[in-house]
């Protein structure tokens, strides 16, 4: 048996993750599609197409999906703890809204670590959507 190499283990850890990610993102999704109603049904969507799109960056090899890799983790992280205030402040208290709750705040642990993964923390990812702006600007004004 050999040992893997460090870049090996990372896109295995990586891969994990995000499998992980998408997993609990379309548990929610699937959740809230069930419950009916407008807001419930537009949620499921939105985290479905989040799911896809955490996908798409993770998977993608083209330089302007990874160079805006960073989006769709700012936006399934901002969109998961709205759905969580949201819930605070007027959701309904019973068994599945808890589990539902349980499954979201796993997946803002989990997109914390892969933050801290890819990134080496919130600052990183900060100066890493900067930089691909500034540069996605500077390309435009050409």
């Amino acid at each position: 048996m050999t040992a893997r190499s460090a870049p090996e283990q990372r896109s295995v850890t990586g891969a994990l993750l995000t499998t992980a990610i998408v997993a609990l993102t379309l548990a929610t999704a699937y959740i809230h599609s069930t419950l009916g109603g407008l807001l419930f049904t537009l949620n499921a969507l939105g985290y479905a197409a989040l799911a896809i799109a955490i996908l798409v960056g993770a998977a993608a090899t083209m330089s302007i999906v990874v160079r805006f890799s960073w989006l769709p983790r700012i936006g399934l992280f901002g969109f998961t703890l709205v759905t969580i205030l949201g819930w605070v402040m007027m959701g309904p208290r019973f068994d599945l809204a808890y589990m539902t709750k349980g499954i979201e705040v796993g997946i803002l642990i989990l997109l914390l670590i892969d933050v801290y993964r890819v990134y080496g923390g919130p600052g990183g990812l900060v100066t890493e959507a900067m930089i691909s702006i500034r540069e996605a600007v500077a390309s435009v004004r050409r």
